[in-house]
This record gives structure tokens, sequence and C-alpha cells, in this order.
């Protein structure tokens, strides 16, 4: 529910984020907060509005109701581009237009100026010298007419100019505007939207704001400790138990360098709770085409996902094209956040968050790699993980064959295949649940992927249009056992090769 008065006046919990309004209103005029899209920017939003319409009744018992003597109402132009298809031509036009619109009858407006940006100036002036309060604008998800139109770049120009003109109206206007709030899911730089507000104040990746939204630890256990206690009781589990369960499963997020509180993805957290179900829910939204188009583009080794190294300064902007590393767009969406920091050197460090999202993505890369019929293929035949458990290497090596059968021949990279093949191997043992290295290096080499149970090791090398018997020599050659050799489990060699012509194993052999 992202309405702040229905969830106070019908009795739902709400996590109480009144303080940092306080804290805007305090610290600066213009700010700009990036979150990945369904952690609570919406609802915050309609806090906000709350607040500066005057609605009192709304915020007993909340902590912005100890900070405040006088409760004024300003008037509030909130700016909403959730919720429409921007692929569709004249759409921003028509979103702009009804909001225009609405606000010149709500002020008395008559005599309509001939272009938007002269509309909106004469908005903010009239609502300031009407109610004699200067005016609060609220912006939700401002990129998303950009983001929407990354594929259809005329009509993303002309969205962008129009953008433009109505942010630069923020400057224009300053002496009538007591705060401007704006939310999205990435920072663009060099986009220019936001060059004429020079001091727009970045709080995404700040530490004091860096609870601004989802659910931190000490906020689960004070709101929603009856709630986990139903749920375990459900479960038959402990409450620590279920506490513990959600943990791994929905926290880890940070959204500042230092002194980030760990966070609750608040979308996934609350189905879970209302659902008495652990799911992956975040990603039953759908992944943003974007990301996954320009991920598909690029040379990937997937095991790096985990922990990639960056520069700060690579995670507080995007490439407005998008184009190149795919990293930093990644974290600002949600799938990876901030696991280390080191100060002296400014490098980051990355990684999943938590459970749901790590197994949500490389289902999502799956779908990527392979087709629609595959993935049927490799997860109604759970057979996989039980040839491997049992050590059955040619049962195992028949059934990938078959797997990689029934991926659609334009679902392969044809100028990247070994590559190619090798993630989809991590990615199907991952999914199982295995214990994979790709890429991974001994002193001698790199071995193409190693899965692990608990009772075998397995070493695959793999070669195109060469011989089984070569990779299977390599992997003795370079003694890419020797990492293994007092483990104590079976260690099984194998050596496979794939033909360009059949886009399949064309043969292996195993030791």
């Amino acid at each position: 529910m992202q309405s702040f008065p229905e969830l106070r006046e019908r009795g739902f919990v709400y996590v109480d984020k009144t303080r940092y309004i306080r804290k805007l209103m305090d610290d600066g005029k213009y700010y700009f907060l990036g979150r990945p899209r369904r952690f609570g920017k919406s609802l915050f939003i309609s806090t906000m509005r709350a607040y500066f319409e005057g609605r009192r009744e709304l915020f007993d018992g909340l902590a912005i109701a100890d900070m405040e003597n006088e409760w004024a109402a300003w008037p509030v132009l909130h700016i909403d581009f959730t919720g429409q298809d921007y692929t569709v031509p004249d759409s921003l036009e028509h979103v702009i237009g009804h909001m225009l619109e609405d606000w010149e009858k709500e002020f008395g407006i008559t005599e309509i100026a001939e272009t938007d940006n002269l509309r909106f100036q004469n908005i903010i002036s009239t609502a300031h010298r009407l109610t004699g309060k200067k005016v609060i604008i609220l912006v939700d998800e401002y990129d998303k007419p950009l983001i929407d139109t990354i594929d259809y770049p005329e009509l993303q120009e002309r969205y962008r100019n129009q953008l433009r003109g109505i942010y630069g109206n923020l400057k224009k206007m300053d002496p009538h505007i007591r705060l401007a709030f704006l939310t999205g899911i990435t920072r663009f730089g060099k986009l220019n939207i936001f060059s004429d507000i020079n001091n727009l104040r970045d709080i995404s990746l700040l530490s004091e704001f860096s609870g601004i939204c989802g659910v931190t630890s000490e906020e689960l256990r004070k709101y929603f400790h009856a709630g986990i206690a139903e749920f375990a009781n459900w479960r038959k589990c402990t409450v620590e138990e279920m506490y513990e369960i959600l943990r791994v499963n929905y926290d880890g997020y940070h959204f500042s360098p230092e002194g980030s509180p760990d966070i609750y993805n608040p979308f996934s957290l609350l189905n879970a709770l209302s659902n008495k179900q652990i799911g992956e829910y975040w990603f039953s939204t759908g992944t943003p085409l974007f990301l996954v188009k320009r991920i598909r583009s690029q040379v990937l080794d997937l095991e790096d996902f985990n922990c990639v190294e960056v520069d700060f300064s690579d995670i507080e902007n995007v490439p407005f094209n998008m184009e190149g590393d795919p990293v930093p767009i990644l974290y600002q969406s949600g799938y990876l956040t901030i696991k280390r920091y080191d100060a002296e050197t400014r490098l980051i460090i990355l990684g999943y968050p938590n459970r749901e999202v790590e197994r949500g993505f490389l289902r999502q890369l799956m779908d990527i790699y392979t087709s629609p019929r595959a993935i049927k293929s490799a997860f109604n035949i759970l057979k996989f993980k039980s040839e491997l458990q049992k050590g059955d290497v040619d049962g195992f090596m028949e059934r990938l064959q078959a797997f990689f059968a029934s991926i659609e021949y334009d679902s392969f990279d044809l100028l990247k295949l070994e590559q190619h093949y090798r993630n989809v191997i991590y990615l199907l043992f991952k999914l199982l649940g295995y214990y994979c290295h790709a890429e991974y290096k001994t002193a001698n080499g790199r071995i193409d992927l190693v899965i692990e149970n608990d009772s075998y090791v397995y070493v695959f090398e793999f070669k195109i249009n060469k011989t089984a018997r070569e990779a299977l020599d390599q992997i003795d050659s370079k003694d890419y056992l020797l990492p293994y050799r007092f483990d104590g489990r079976k260690l099984i060699k194998i050596g496979a090769n794939f033909t360009d012509a059949r886009k399949n194993i064309d043969s292996w052999l195993t030791e």
C-alpha cells in the first residue's frame, strides 16, 4: 500500500520514517533520492505530501509529531510519473498536460500560457501568491519516461528536452519554492536535465539517509514482531529461526559505503509476512527490460557478480545510454549492494544482497542465456541433481546434451560460444543449489568450471571444435586437481567438446 493517509486511517502498520522529513526541511532545499523499484519511494512521497498539506491528525504518535509546534499547510505540486507506458508517443505530453490542468483549476488560473514551461511557472508563482506559502514540489520516479524509451532514441530525446524544460523551472522559480524532492531508480550522468539546478543534493549514498526507504533490522523487530511470531508458529519453527529465514532471504541492502544499517526489501518482506510463505516476490514484478538487454550484450563472468570491485564514483552515475559496464546499473537497480568499502582507495566491493536476489537474478540470466523451452526442460528434469549426487557422469552429460539441444538457435552468443556454454552450465547448477566456481584460478591456469557436493568434486574443461581428449589432457597437464588432492571427496575429471555446427556437446571423456 503506497498511500500514507490510507495506511493511517485504516490502522495498518506504518514504519515511521517521518523524522527524515524534518531533516530534509532543516538541511536544504533541492534533493534527489535514488532507490530500487518497490522500495517505498512512492510511500515516502505520499507521507511528505500529507505532512506539507498540514494533515496533522495522520501523524499522531509518529516521530515528527514531537518535532512540530506549528502545522502549516503548504501548496504541494505532486508530479507522478508512475503507472504509465511512455513508449506510446505523446504519453508524456498527456501526463504533463493533465497535471497542469488540475493545478490550474486548483488555483483558479484562467489565462493559460502558450507552453508547458510557462504554464508551470505561472502555477508555481500563483500558488505562492494565493497561499502566502512557498511551493513544495514532489516528483515520483523522474526517470521512468527515460528508462521506458531507452530503445527509442528519438522519442527519448524528445522526452529529455521536455523534462529538462520542466525541471529547469526549479531554478527560474527558486524564490517561490520552499523544497523540491525528486526520486528515481537511476541518477543519469551527463544527462543535463538537472544542469540548471546547481545545488541539487543527491542523498542516495549518504549514511544519514540510508534508512529512508526499506525496513531496518530494528524496525523489523519493533513493528512486525507479532506477525513474525505468527509466521513462525505457522511454519513450526522458533521466532528467532523465523527472523534468520527472513534475514537470509530479504535483508542485506546497504545504501551507503559507511554507516548504513542492514535494509530489508520492504516489498518482499511484507508479502512474505502476509502470505506466510517465503518467495521471490520482488522478482515476480518483473526485471526492467532495459537491464536484461544490457546484460545480454556484455561479456560477463557470472561468478564475479557476487564480489565485484568498483570505484565509488562508478556507482554514483549511470551513463545515459546505459552502454558499457552493467555493474553501476545493477547496483542502482537493486541487484547488487555494497558489501565493503575502503575509504582510502575509494574502492567498493559489491555483491548480491540476499538469497532472493541471487536466485532471482540467476534465473533471469538463465532466461537470457537459453530459451523458455530450455528452462522448462531444465527444471522439470531434476534428475540432473540426483545424477551428480551419485556420481553418474554419463547420465548427467547425456541429460546436459539434451538440455542444450532444447535451446533455440538464436539464444546462442555465436561470438563468445565457450563462455556461453560455461555460463549456462554454471547457472543451471547454481540454481540447483550446487557450490560452483567458474574460471577457477589455480597456480597453473584457470579451470573452466568446478561443481562440488558432499561426496564429489567435478572438474570440467570445455573445448570448441577440438576433442574431448584435448580437454581432459589439459586438466592433467596443468594439474587442475592439485587443490583438491587431499580433499577427501571423490574427484571426477570431465573433458567436453562443443561444436559450432551442432551448438551442443559433441563428445566427452571422464576419469
